[in-house]
């Protein structure tokens, strides 16, 4: 059973890392071998062959599940031609609305669409919808231009209600650059297969039912649709009994696992003093509350509920624990979102209920099997998400590093027993410490795989944490959850009181500059190495040279970030969306040329895209960042970088006022004719010039900071948003001479009022990068800017279709497309 389960495991890790989905004959083919190999299996009952025979026909098996599993999702996906079209819809909300400053995201369960024009739109069954409270009017205006906004009154949108809404939708798509986030493969796990926004304003009371954006019911019962309810009574009720408490959203996801409530700033410091796992429902929450209502169970049922009926004697009270426990893990489980930890934690527990009704005694690592394959069989793209491996690997750490370790159950009980209960804490203390250590240890090679970080001051932090939170902060806040808000606003007030005190200790820790080991992402031998090592290292007692596991560290240890060789250069233009993004690496050297849009007072260009790439390389400073201009798109990102990272000195046109520049170190105003060189690569900068800063007609458009950056032969021109006033002033200008380029960024995202020919003329680049957003409201590059570049002969790259792209100049021009280089099946379906 345990190979059959881990050729499953295998199987699905194969199909993740395909780019396209096999054919109808692979899965005939596939079914007969499988079947072959069972029965095979089935007669060989030799463990050297009966356990390969097993693990290829669970890994058959795992690849076809996973395959068919992601063709039925994908098949659901809304049609290219119905883009952008309105849509009326009518469904029910399918899980906790996020109510925001921007308005409000939620899922959406459609059960029916309505036809348009005698058509039924092919509207997949389930949506990620926002609801925004600022409408603004659909314009060919430019990204420096704001149209007006009309504030909406949005409704309390929950659970359950059904609505008649009309919709604006788009096919799954996401940025994809190394180090980020998959949003495309999220969407496909939540079985979202278009996205969108609803058109125009809730209908007025006493509208006919036909009315667009008009609730229908109020509830419309399903087990899912109860779940989500509770779950919002719960979270209404945390917020109402801690107005404005700062860590009110902590709570909430202690509670009912809803993590939407915690700022950046707080995840910020969890993160960097490792204790992330417990701002949610994790395996040890539902483990302590299980063991605390199973404890209650057995006690209440000892005692017959104080009414003389003897129940013992009808059935033991362990039993009647274990099946409390259960039922407490359940409900939990349902109301945090069911989590691969959480599911993980669930299994196991019925597993091991099970055999203890039954009377057997099951091995830990069937128990651990028997998890993993229910994970896998109900979520196959569960392994694709680092809580999976964190989770998992977590408990086989401590089953492998254990054995031979932990003093039998029986020499404990005595212990206890005895008249001195000090030795027996004592115990329960070293076997805390070690499986704090276990876990410390053994979970360094994954983390710094996964993150590319270490938390240093981790193990002092979850010493400090684990237990608050686990066996006070929790319970108290599961009590107070479910009391009346008279009574609620009494019993929160502690374990916000101890969260607070605690995210202070915490943020104390983080402060310390050695608080965060980071280093590039390692490589696949890296990593296979210090696994090893550290398997050595926690090798049961009696296990010869276990020191040893220590030189398989090394390379992990030594492990620095790669730099362009002597002699070229690395430029990376990022999917950022619909804004500029470029980092140029020297070999010594690295500047970053504007930093994205801001998206949400929690999101931005940094934060998404490119601190998480800085980390997967192991960048830890900037020498130089170079801000264009003002707009959102280029500068959004600015204020976050600047509080993340090292940064020496700041480029840029903004205003003496702007609150970056405050923020910013060493600041130097844009100005044609600065130069610098660094390791024999020349930075020049072409635009703007001294006199268009005493001038107020233009915009921030026309003081765009124009770079270029060259190494011998081979240069990039880095032309934020100039237009074809500035474009004529360099051609026809002392910097005309500069400007031919190997590489064009596309000044103003390839716009109908820049790329002028004479312009692309005097530059004559090979390629260009427009660094544009999928389906753009200012549909950049314009058609007609599109044309020009392909009847010069320019090479078009789209970040929106390549996602980053990085180069690679010296002797030549070497291109890569993140979108091709790790291309996968769900991507651009």
């Amino acid at each position: 059973m345990r190979s059959l389960i881990i050729g499953f495991a295998i199987g699905i890790g194969l199909l993740q890392m395909q780019a396209q989905l096999p054919g109808l004959e692979w899965y005939g083919v596939g079914l007969v071998l499988a079947a072959l190999l069972g029965f095979t299996a089935w007669k060989f009952w030799q463990p050297f062959l009966r356990v390969p025979l097993l693990l290829t026909c669970g890994a058959w098996l795992g690849f076809l599940w996973a395959a068919g599993f992601a063709a039925y999702y994908l098949d659901q996906e809304l049609p290219a031609a119905w883009e952008g079209h309105d849509i009326t819809v009518i469904g029910t909300v399918a899980d906790l609305p996020d109510h925001s400053a921007q308005g409000l995201r939620w899922r959406f369960d459609v059960e029916q669409v309505v036809l348009q024009g005698g058509v039924k739109p092919p509207v997949p069954p389930r949506l990620a919808l926002s609801w925004y409270g600022n409408q603004r009017y659909q314009s060919p205006a430019e990204d420096g231009e704001q149209a007006a906004p009309a504030r909406l009154a949005l409704p309390d949108m929950r659970p359950g209600e059904r609505w008649r809404l009309k919709v604006r939708l788009k096919r799954p798509h996401g940025n994809a650059n190394p180090g980020g986030f998959d949003y495309e493969l999220w969407l496909l796990q939540d079985d979202v297969r278009a996205t969108g926004y609803v058109v125009g304003a809730p209908a007025a009371p006493g509208a006919p039912a036909t009315a667009i954006n008009r609730r229908l019911e109020a509830f419309v019962w399903t087990p899912s649709h109860a779940i989500d309810y509770a779950r919002g009574w719960l979270r209404d009720g945390i917020y109402a009994a801690l107005p404005g408490a700062p860590y009110a959203g902590v709570i909430a996801a202690l509670v009912i696992g809803d993590q939407r409530g915690i700022s950046q700033a707080d995840w910020s410091i969890f993160n960097r003093t490792g204790i992330g796992h417990l701002m949610a429902i994790s395996g040890l929450h539902i483990t302590m509350l299980a063991a605390l209502f199973g404890g209650l169970a057995s006690w209440l049922w000892r005692r017959s509920f104080f009414t003389g009926a003897q129940l013992p004697l009808r059935l033991p009270a362990q039993k009647v624990a274990v099946l409390a426990g259960m039922a407490a893990a359940l409900l939990y489980v349902l109301l945090s979102g069911f989590g691969v930890p959480a599911q993980r934690t669930l299994y196991m527990l019925i597993v091991v209920g099970i055999a203890f009704w039954r009377g057997r005694i099951v091995r830990v690592s069937l128990v651990m099997s028997l998890a993993l394959g229910l994970v896998l069989l109900l979520d196959p793209w569960a392994l694709l998400w680092p809580g999976f491996w964190l989770s998992f690997g977590a408990v086989g750490l401590l089953l492998y590093g254990s054995v031979g370790r932990m003093q039998p159950p029986r020499a404990m009980a005595a212990a206890a027993s005895r008249k001195h209960w000090w030795p027996a804490l004592v115990q329960r203390l070293k076997e805390a410490s070690h499986a704090q250590y276990l876990v410390t240890l053994g979970l360094v090679p994954l983390t710094v795989l996964l993150f590319g970080q270490y938390s240093l001051i981790g193990p002092i932090a979850n010493a400090v944490a684990i237990p608050l939170v686990s066996l006070v902060i929790t319970p108290l806040a599961l009590l107070g959850s479910v009391l009346p808000t008279v009574l609620a606003q009494f019993v929160l007030q502690l374990p916000h009181a101890l969260l607070a005190w605690l995210a202070g200790f915490l943020q104390g820790l983080s402060a310390m500059p050695w608080a965060v080991w980071q280093t590039p992402v390692p490589s696949w031998w890296m990593f296979a190495l210090a696994m090893g090592g550290t398997m050595l290292l926690l090798a049961p007692r009696g296990w010869p040279v276990r020191w040893l596991g220590w030189f398989g560290w090394l390379p992990l240890l030594l492990n620095a970030p790669m730099a362009p060789a002597e002699g070229s250069m690395r430029v990376t233009a990022f999917d950022v969306g619909q804004g500029m993004a470029v980092l140029v690496e020297t070999p010594t050297h690295r500047l970053l040329y504007d930093t994205g849009p801001y998206y949400t007072p929690e999101s931005d260009g940094a934060t998404r895209v490119i601190l998480p790439y800085l980390r997967a390389r192991g960048i830890d400073h900037l020498d130089r960042v170079v801000i264009s201009h003002n707009d959102n798109d280029h500068s959004g990102g600015a204020l976050s970088l600047f509080g993340s990272l090292p940064v020496d000195s700041v480029y840029s046109s903004l205003a003496e006022d702007s609150p970056i520049l405050r923020a910013a170190p060493l600041h130097t105003r844009c100005q044609a004719g600065q130069t610098w060189n660094w390791d024999g690569i020349g930075f020049s900068m072409l635009h703007p010039t001294a006199a268009s800063y005493d001038s107020d007609k233009w915009r921030p458009n026309a003081r765009s900071c124009v770079l270029k950056v060259q190494i011998g032969r081979q240069s990039v021109l880095l032309a934020g948003d100039i237009e074809a006033v500035q474009e004529d002033e360099l051609v026809n200008g002392p910097m005309g001479e500069r400007l031919p380029a190997t590489v064009l960024l596309a000044p103003h995202h390839g716009s109908a009022t820049s790329s002028t020919e004479p312009f692309l003329r005097a530059v004559r680049p090979e390629l260009a990068i427009f660094q544009v957003g999928y389906r753009n409201r200012f549909r950049h590059p314009h058609p007609d800017v599109d044309a020009r570049y392909q009847r010069l002969g320019i090479r078009r790259l789209r970040t929106d279709e390549s996602g980053a792209v990085t180069m690679v100049l010296g002797d030549q021009l070497q291109v890569e497309q993140y979108r091709q280089q790790r291309r996968r099946y769900w991507q651009g379906h």
